[in-house]
């Protein structure tokens, strides 16, 4: 995994880009389903739960991964089990 890559949901239509990579091997998951490299050809949605919103990063502490969702939809992200954080915004430095 490095930065750059995109991964598709497989249940959904849900597709993130990596902003930065995790320290090691993980497995990335929509709605509890690893997500794919490859664009699947359809994506069935399971259940009408909220999930990523587009533009938004997310973030995992503990492998230090970072994703930026770029295609919303249902399915909660995670990675090895843990649910990814949604990452607040960072305040623009002051100009006077």
């Amino acid at each position: 995994m490095k930065p750059g890559t995109r991964f598709w949901s497989t249940v959904s239509p849900v597709s993130v880009v990596v902003v930065r990579p995790a320290a090691g091997e993980v497995t990335l998951t929509c709605g509890g389903v690893p997500m794919a490299e490859q664009e699947p050809g359809t994506a069935t949605v399971t259940t009408e739960t909220e999930g990523p919103l587009i533009g938004k990063r997310y973030a995992d502490e503990d492998s230090g991964l970072q994703v930026m969702c770029t295609r919303g939809g249902a399915g909660e992200l995670a990675v090895d089990g843990r649910p990814l954080q949604l990452m607040g915004t960072r305040p623009l430095p002051a100009s006077d």
